[in-house]
């Protein structure tokens, strides 16, 4: 399926730039300069981004047991996003995907928690150096955790989703109901980590101190700090189950992965409609690839935040040393921010997120020399994630197109 948003482009990025010419004004936030010299997508672009859909599902369908993928491109200066989709809602079925389709976007949804918790510091409410113990006092293992460095990883929680308990508990029963301080329970007593180490137990913790705060739930928040007045129509969260009308927007999702075996039950079957509880600030969003890719803009050109808490969302560390470094390279290729994640090579130095729950995979990647973005949804999570390959191949066809830039020769070694 093939489609620009069936909803008009303008009005909707009319409605958008007015609410945001309102946060300018009372957030004190400085618009980003556009871009110059916008290039049009030509009429044939469409249907190439779709055979690399095609392409990818042809050669990886067996192997990763996907049956859907669906992409959005936001070109700088262009109202509209080009939208495609391939594939069918079920592995082996016959109803197609659409643009329209939602996907379970997992840990994209980082970002948003980090950014809630970046408009409360902007507000003079906490601090991100805060200590875990100032809102949370009932952790006193973890007392002097900053938040910062529950953002960035580096706070030595481990993850909960890790301990076999945990594991064994949502196998036994996938529709129930965690809530976020039972997840927290599995992490505490378990083994401190080092350095820098992927926590959702950090996000969860993170979710409780947005509530602590504010004294309303973390759906509250979001929904009207970002979901309604950025316009994000298509844009959900739920800390449990998501209600029909939603759900059936979603293709199946498969888990695939044989790695814990305490899930072995769980390969092969459709998971999209088990509770995302064990997710919640971690990674329980869904959206479509075109409110991604609108958001993943809005997050890195700065509409969100202002300049102080930008650049303290952007700020690096090296996800081999948990050090702090000014941006990646060809020697430390990858760094993570607060709920942000940036990447060289061979496309060259860029933001990107890959969100991953038990049957979706959800790609967003930003590019701020050319300003390009592609965010893309898979309904299987596998042992073998190639969706990397896939991002590259549709950046070749932006190539071939004449929208973007060739990536620099010697982008990565």
């Amino acid at each position: 399926m093939t489609a620009r948003r069936a909803r008009p482009r303008p009005t909707r990025a009319g409605l958008v730039l007015a609410v945001l010419a309102g946060l300018v004004t009372t957030a004190g936030l400085v618009a980003p300069a556009a871009a110059a010299g916008p290039v049009a997508p030509t009429p044939d672009l469409a249907a190439d981004l779709r055979a690399d859909l095609e392409q990818y599902l042809q050669e990886r369908g067996a192997a990763e047991h996907v049956s859907a993928a669906a992409l959005s491109v936001s070109l700088p200066d262009q109202l509209e996003t080009v939208d495609v989709s391939a594939g069918t809602t079920a592995f082996g079925g016959s109803v197609p995907v659409s643009p329209e389709t939602l996907w379970q976007v997992g840990s994209n949804t980082k970002a948003f928690t980090s950014v809630l918790l970046l408009q409360l510091e902007a507000e003079g409410r906490l601090s991100i150096d805060d200590p875990v113990g100032r809102w949370l006092p009932q952790y006193p293992q973890w007392a002097d955790v900053p938040i910062r460095r529950l953002l960035d990883m580096t706070s030595g929680i481990p993850t909960y989703d890790d301990q076999p308990a945990f594991l064994t508990d949502y196998a036994a029963d996938p529709l129930r109901d965690f809530s976020a301080e039972e997840l927290v329970d599995y992490a505490v007593g378990a083994p401190a980590t080092s350095g820098y180490s992927y926590s959702n137990t950090n996000y969860v913790l993170a979710e409780m101190i947005v509530e602590e705060v504010t004294g309303t739930g973390y759906a509250n928040q979001l929904s009207a700090r970002l979901l309604v007045p950025l316009g994000l129509r298509d844009t959900y969260y739920r800390s449990h189950l998501y209600p029909p009308g939603i759900a059936d927007r979603m293709p199946a999702g498969y888990y695939f992965r044989t790695s814990d075996p305490e899930w072995s039950p769980l390969v092969g079957r459709d998971v999209s409609r088990n509770s995302l509880s064990w997710a919640r600030g971690a990674g329980a969003v869904v959206s479509t690839p075109a409110d991604m890719s609108l958001w993943t803009r809005l997050l890195y050109d700065g509409w969100l935040l202002p300049p102080q808490q930008q650049a303290e969302l952007l700020s690096l560390v090296s996800t081999a040393t948990g050090e702090p470094i000014e941006g990646t390279t060809t020697d430390d290729p990858r760094g993570f921010g607060l709920g942000v994640a940036q990447m060289t090579d061979d496309l060259g130095t860029f933001w990107f997120y890959e969100g991953e729950t038990l049957g979706f995979r959800f790609l967003q990647a930003y590019f701020p020399e050319s300003g390009l973005i592609i965010a893309i949804g898979l309904n299987s999570r596998p042992d073998e994630d190639r969706s990397g390959a896939l991002a590259t191949a549709v950046y070749g066809t932006l190539v071939a197109h004449g929208l973007v830039q060739p990536a620099p020769v010697g982008a990565a070694a």
